[in-house]
């Protein structure tokens, strides 16, 4: 058994990460049974552990159905903004310290369940779930944006209107910033500044998961997203200042008539 007393000297657990809304209060965790920080690590069902990410998302190591009921039930009140469906991601943990770090099968091997190596584990799920989120997200937005492009190029106009233009603008703005400035997905974790010995295990799970590609055709789509709702914002204002002119020009001409008649 692990020094932590984790997993009851196990070889073989399920690790599943959950997004439940857009944030989790930690600060109200302060007083839980603590295993780590950055991130948060806390006892979890009989012998399993959680890694709680603030950004909403939360890693359950080895809980079994009832156990991750009774956690997310706890948890509830914590989260901000909850997901009606919460986006999961699932995958088995092996150890076997004979072996080689690395994803094979479909399983992460490891050396031992040590926390620092389920706090990177943790860390990659919670990365993955997130960018999966917001790629279903994306792929909404992007059957929303088509019709109105098709239009443009039809009949060079989109039957489009300003608030739906500026939603859809403003949706990508609220992506980028979440992804940047919260889940920081292109970054490494606090982790490996400590541990340095483990940063090919994090390297080796984030080119298994296709982090940094996911996360560059993510910011690709959001920014062609971004400049198609842009130029036909643009068309719009240009149409209506237009539009404006013609009503100037037709008040002037009735005035003129209207003086011409008069005399």
């Amino acid at each position: 058994m692990e020094e932590t007393g984790l997993f009851a000297g196990k070889t073989a657990i399920r690790a599943r990460a959950l997004f439940v809304g857009e944030r989790i209060d930690l600060r109200a965790l302060e007083t839980a049974q603590r295993l780590a920080l950055a991130p948060l690590v806390v006892s979890a069902g009989t012998q399993g552990c959680a890694v709680l990410f603030r950004y909403g998302v939360v890693v359950l190591f080895d809980l079994d159905a009832v156990e991750e009921a009774s956690f997310l039930a706890h948890l509830r009140p914590l989260v901000s903004e909850p997901l009606d469906r919460p986006e999961t991601e699932e995958i088995g943990l092996t150890a076997n310290s004979q072996r080689e770090e690395r994803v094979e099968g479909g399983m992460v091997l490891l050396h031992e369940f040590g926390v620092e190596r389920l706090q990177i584990v943790a860390d990659i799920l919670a990365k993955s779930v997130v960018l999966a989120y917001y790629e279903a997200s994306i792929a909404n937005v992007f059957d929303r944006i088509e019709p109105l492009a098709a239009g443009l190029q039809r009949e060079g106009r989109g039957g489009y209107r300003g608030k739906e233009l500026l939603r859809h603008i403003g949706g990508t703005l609220l992506i980028q910033h979440k992804m940047v400035g919260r889940v920081e997905v292109s970054e490494k974790p606090e982790i490996l500044w400590d541990r340095p010995d483990l940063e090919r295990l994090y390297l080796r799970l984030q080119d298994e998961y296709e982090l940094r590609e996911r996360h560059l055709a993510l910011e690709r789509k959001l920014e062609l997203i971004s400049r198609t709702a842009e130029t036909l914002l643009d068309l719009l204002q240009h149409k209506r200042s237009l539009r404006v002119e013609w009503y100037i020009v037709i008040l002037i001409v009735v005035e003129i008539l209207l003086t011409l008649y008069t005399m």
